[in-house]
């Protein structure tokens, strides 16, 4: 009985199965966790949503920023990005129970030893906060209330937490750290803008959000995909495992047991 955790998929399924086979992941007793994104520029994004999906309990996943762009998409408030391959989704026959099934998943999974999301943690949450604001913006994503919240998602402010916000500043932030967070300023307010590796950046300025002074510490391991820049980082209690397959890298998976690393060059 193992678990397995893989970066960002984009869409790039074949990897995904090389892995899988290479690590002889077995669903019956194997547990697949998964960093968000499972969709957008490689080519066969249908397929990984289906395969993910179809795992039912053998797969833990969480959303990316791509995978609630796809949802927005599906409800016409965004078109399909130039840059992204999903447009067989949206002619599948099975794309209404895709996307029921894409809003209800978390933003936030845990393991004993670890808790998985996309972008990473806001260094301003302990472990509590985060597990009550990630269960705050999942209940509305699965209620009535969806297609409001995705039309107003759009937005980079605010920037700092506060226990006192409300309402779609409340959940615009919660989406944000989750999803879409890199660097941090100095105060510890997002920045939404830069995504170049750390060392192309003034630390003065802005430094990755889990290098923050006085960070939150959360007494497990913060594992996260999103940051295609970082080409995968180890380091304290983070895990990053993104290491840019969409873009003609690699896609990479840890085996937590023994901290064993399997790596797939893009196909």
């Amino acid at each position: 009985m193992s678990n397995y955790i893989v970066g960002d998929i984009q869409g790039c399924f074949d990897e995904l199965q090389s892995l899988l086979t290479t690590a002889h992941f077995n669903p019956e007793t194997d547990t697949l966790w998964l960093a968000g994104d499972l969709v957008a520029r490689g080519p066969k994004s249908l397929e990984t949503l289906r395969y993910v999906k179809n795992l039912g309990a053998s797969a833990k996943t969480v959303l990316g920023n791509h995978d609630l762009h796809l949802l927005a998409v599906s409800l016409d408030i965004h078109p399909v990005k130039k840059k992204d391959r999903t447009a067989p989704i949206f002619e599948a026959p099975d794309k209404h129970e895709l996307f029921e099934w894409l809003r209800r998943q978390p933003l936030m999974q845990e393991h004993p030893d670890f808790v998985l999301c996309h972008a990473g943690i806001s260094p301003q949450w302990d472990l509590e906060t985060a597990r009550v604001c990630a269960r705050e913006v999942e209940s509305v994503l699965s209620g009535p209330d969806w297609v409001w919240l995705i039309k107003n998602m759009y937005e980079n402010d605010p920037a700092l937490w506060d226990d006192t916000l409300s309402g779609i500043a409340r959940y615009r932030y919660i989406i944000n750290a989750f999803t879409r967070m890199r660097f941090c300023h100095p105060d510890a307010s997002l920045d939404m803008q830069c995504k170049l590796p750390p060392t192309e950046v003034d630390p003065q300025k802005m430094v990755p959000w889990f290098d923050i002074p006085g960070r939150k510490a959360l007494r497990k391991k913060i594992i996260f995909g999103h940051w295609a820049a970082l080409e995968g980082c180890i380091k304290n209690d983070v895990i990053g495992l993104d290491t840019g397959c969409v873009w003609g890298s690699s896609l990479t998976m840890l085996r937590w047991e023994d901290q064993k690393l399997f790596s797939q060059p893009a196909l």
